[in-house]
């Protein structure tokens, strides 16, 4: 294997490429997006960890006046057009600003972030204090902004203002890069302070309507907010979303990319673990990878070959969207999810204008949100039999580890769920040897749950172990007793009982009954109950239970009733 400097958490486009850290080349997005200069604003859209910030920060380097950026682009594909280069390299004012670190527990908070984000931005143009073709007043301004003491109102308009200093000192119109323009509300939503943030977001935004020294604008986000919402007025407006042609390729690893960075690194042989874990993604009519999953992986595997694949992307931001989801009580939205995790598809409307206010508002919006951020993409209309209709979407979970977020995410749900809830008629059907009760009520709790639909023992395990736990009693978990290890054993001190359960999975509705004996023979064979009761419990109750699909049965034996008999 070849020693490759990937360059994993970096998104500063000179640092990678001034310390020959690997660049996989997305430079043509700057000549697509100069091919319609007319556009006064590109909004573009994507989920997080597709790249967005380094090719905002590819951009700022390759349009920023007060650079010399031609060494850091030789051998890039923008640098074969000369002429655009000529015209463009270096020749405008630029303004660079990212908004990913405004949050807050409170709109107080969130709007302290907001300043210091703005002096940030003014500190990296101080110059402007010495400048002859500024006004006292607007250097006092400028001050007061890069010391975070400017008011209200002076914040709300500080990029308004910035431009309009930075041309009136060029003598040219301003390039303006916003990067993550919409968390701020994101994070305003989920903690109860939307309207505020929306308010002052909205006028700081003000920057691209009918402002003569704006040359153009890119701003980049998750979600394209309502255009009514925080757009209002702006001219020469063009969105790019995951649904587009246009810039499909520039954001996220297309499998050309993909390939020579295998080649490159020598892991050619890993090819389809990577396409089968972080491939999938369908932007525009172009198939693309995660970049963010496919650098850790290969830098992990450049470390130890034998690494296997692991989700990389869960990781980066709170998966919330996943929890509120599948937090529903609609029946019609889990039913359509286990569709999904079965590796099916879904066709849903998808609506393009959301606001964060009302992401979770109605089904269409929760499908629309989980699109948009990446948690599932649309399939190509031939890999489908039908077409659908205009405004709705074939879905489908992208790649397997998307797919086994969502599973993990299931079963953190489900746990959550159950231990908050009250299962006394569970406990009582348990310690009693009630069949017919404790029957019901796990069927009626598997009809209610989302499963995976693989049905593997895995899963019935996992929804029993959850179900038991977190009522006081001991619950061992594949723990060796007498001959083997029983799947459960549910431990009751107190009162010096327990339960041992051993699950099997029926081929058929049929089978069940046989497949319960079964699995209570394996208790008395492997001497289970007897190690228990060995270690001093009094009633030991040996459960089989058999399932098949969102059903099961149950055989019970207990041995203080039979002791009773005797």
């Amino acid at each position: 294997m070849k020693n490759v400097n990937l360059p994993v958490g970096r998104s500063d486009f000179e640092y990678i490429r001034k310390n020959s850290f690997y660049y996989v080349d997305k430079t043509g997005l700057i000549e697509e997006l100069l091919k319609t200069d007319a556009t006064q604003v590109t909004l573009i859209t994507r989920p997080r960890r597709f790249g967005k910030t380094l090719g905002m920060s590819m951009m700022a380097s390759f349009f920023d006046i007060r650079k010399n950026s031609g060494a850091l682009f030789d051998g890039l594909s923008v640098s074969e057009n000369r002429e655009l280069c000529r015209i463009w390299m270096n020749q405008y004012p630029t303004v660079f600003i990212s908004f990913r670190n405004v949050d807050g527990l409170n709109f107080e908070q969130a709007y302290e972030m907001l300043k210091e984000t703005i002096a940030e931005v003014f500190m990296n143009h101080i110059y402007l204090l010495e400048s002859s073709k500024i006004h006292t007043f607007d250097k006092n301004r400028i001050t007061r902004l890069a010391g975070q003491t400017a008011s209200m109102s002076e914040l709300k308009n500080s990029l308004a203002f910035l431009t309009r200093v930075m041309s009136a000192h060029y003598g040219r119109q301003v390039i303006l890069l916003i990067d993550e323009y919409d968390v701020p509300l994101a994070k305003a939503s989920a903690k109860g302070y939307y309207r505020e943030m929306l308010s002052t977001l909205r006028s700081v935004m003000s920057v691209l309507k009918d402002n003569p020294s704006l040359c153009f604008a890119v701003v980049t986000g998750c979600l394209q907010i309502v255009k009514e919402s925080i757009f209002t007025g702006t001219n020469n407006f063009v969105s790019d979303t995951i649904s587009d042609n246009r810039l499909e390729e520039y954001f996220g690893f297309t499998q050309a990319d993909v390939d020579r960075l295998l080649r490159d690194t020598g892991l050619s042989d890993h090819m389809d673990e990577i396409r089968n874990w972080y491939n999938g993604y369908l932007f525009g009519s172009c198939s693309v990878y995660c970049p963010w999953d496919v650098m850790n992986h290969v830098k992990n595997l450049l470390l130890d070959p034998s690494t296997p694949p692991a989700g990389y992307w869960e990781h980066t931001s709170h998966n919330d969207v996943i929890y509120q989801f599948i937090s529903t009580t609609e029946a019609d939205i889990n039913d359509k999810f286990e569709i999904l995790l079965a590796g099916g598809y879904i066709i849903e409307p998808i609506e393009p204008h959301l606001t964060y206010d009302v992401l979770h508002s109605s089904e269409r919006n929760i499908w629309t949100l989980l699109y948009f951020t990446g948690y599932l993409t649309k399939m190509r209309t031939e890999d489908i039999p039908e077409s659908p209709t205009d405004g709705n979407l074939a879905l489908t979970i992208p790649n397997a580890e998307i797919r086994e977020l969502f599973r993990k995410s299931v079963n953190e749900w489900f746990l959550a769920k159950t231990q908050a809830s009250d299962r006394t008629e569970l406990f009582d059907a348990l310690w009693s040897s009630d069949t017919e009760r404790l029957r019901n009520f796990l069927n009626d709790t598997l009809f209610d749950t989302i499963s995976y639909h693989d049905y593997q023992e895995s899963f019935y395990h996992a929804f029993l172990a959850g179900l038991l736990s977190g009522k006081g009693y001991k619950v061992e978990s594949n723990y060796e007793n007498g001959l083997g290890r029983p799947d459960l054993v549910i431990k009751d001190r107190k009162n010096r009982r327990a339960a041992v359960i051993e699950t099997k999975i029926a081929k058929t509705e049929g089978g069940l009954t046989a497949a319960c004996e079964d699995a209570l023979r394996q208790i008395e064979k492997r001497q289970y109950a007897s190690a228990v009761k060995k270690a001093g419990y009094r009633q030991v109750i040996s459960l089989g239970i058999a399932f098949w699909q969102k059903q099961c049965y149950i055989t019970i034996k207990d041995d203080n009733f039979q002791e009773a008999l005797l």
